[in-house]
């Protein structure tokens, strides 16, 4: 019923970040208030007796005051873009939200289409260590079917994987009819990590960058759409996640050790990742830049330009009528000694 808001800035409370600091119990009762309780207080007092009109009252100049400070916000975005001086204001969840709901829907009727169609889509997430990778991949199919959109992460090769032809590991993998496969890093190791963390010759990365285009070439002959992203952020921005990573339970398992030794080697990978766009961004490939500072526009900039680059049709609507039951037929609930769960929520 009430609108939960920031005490000191008026805006929607980021619980991803409040929720992983250390001081969020002890921040969270005067974080989380009712919306126009400071404005409710200095028109009629802590009198526990003023009457809810004046909550309702004091709920409107909240509301303006916020209002008024989000059209500053924009104002001030958009006069920051004109002059390409920083980038957008951040994206409040509601709006996040809603438009995250628009683009699911979407991608259940592309899902529709490429089930009907037989179409074969593969795509590529690749990027900087905490360009949000997962957290894209994760929104893309969390209102979709597991058997149609699967996703792939594998794990370092075993001895017998390194013996084998390089892409060999990978091609199992490979969409078939009615699939979309989703890599979450893919052979484009051999271009980023594995030179930069000296896991292979730089020999072997040159020989595999004279081989890729020739690869994705054949997918694309075969009838493959083959997508590839590349998630750029900023080197703070890359500090600020690493540094949230350490101190989130929740995240902690994201940091490796090869993070902890990869960080430094910022520079390293700028080379190589311009290497490998020179080698491999073909009219049949090509790589699309994702810039994702800003992961909630970065994650719909993401979504929004794969649907546009899938010529699925809109869902057709069905009127759909749910069946009647099936009568009881003296069915009786036994009284089985089975273990249920404690319910504490």
């Amino acid at each position: 019923m009430f609108e939960l808001i920031c005490c000191e800035c008026g805006d929607d409370p980021d619980l991803d970040y409040w929720e992983a600091s250390p001081e969020f119990q002890r921040l969270r009762g005067p974080y989380l208030i009712v919306a126009g309780i400071a404005a409710y207080r200095e028109h009629v007092g802590d009198s526990p007796s003023a009457g809810p009109s004046h909550l309702s009252e004091a709920r409107k100049m909240a509301k303006k005051g916020k209002q008024a400070r989000r059209g500053a916000q924009v104002a001030a975005g958009s006069a920051g873009q004109g002059a390409g001086a920083g980038p957008p204001p951040k994206m409040k969840r509601k709006e996040y939200e809603r438009e995250m709901r628009l683009l699911h829907g979407e991608l259940v009727a592309m899902q529709e289409w490429v089930k009907a169609s037989g179409a074969k889509i593969c795509i590529v997430f690749e990027g900087r260590d905490t360009a949000g990778k997962g957290g894209t991949i994760k929104r893309i199919t969390e209102r979709v079917s597991p058997r149609v959109f699967r996703v792939v992460a594998l794990p370092a090769p075993t001895e017998r994987e390194k013996s084998q032809m390089y892409i060999q590991r990978y091609l199992p993998h490979f969409p078939a009819a009615g699939e979309v496969v989703i890599f979450d890093r893919s052979w484009y190791n051999r271009a980023g990590v594995e030179p930069v963390m000296g896991f292979c010759t730089p020999e072997e990365t040159e020989r595999f960058l004279e081989l890729a285009p020739g690869v994705e070439k054949a997918m694309a002959d075969e009838g493959i759409l083959l997508l590839k992203y590349w998630l750029e952020v900023s080197a703070g921005e890359q500090t600020r996640r690493l540094q949230s990573r350490i101190h989130d339970p929740r995240k902690i398992w994201k940091l490796s050790d090869l993070d902890l030794k990869s960080y430094s080697r910022w520079y390293d990978y700028s080379r190589a990742r311009d290497a490998m766009f020179t080698a491999t961004d073909t009219a049949w490939a090509p790589w699309y830049i994702a810039h994702t500072d800003n992961k909630r526009r970065g994650r719909l900039n993401i979504i929004s330009h794969l649907l546009s680059q899938v010529p699925y049709k809109p869902l057709t609507p069905r009127d759909i009528t749910l069946p009647k039951r099936q009568r009881p037929s003296g069915y009786v609930e036994p009284d089985l000694p089975l273990r249920h769960i404690p319910a504490p929520f």
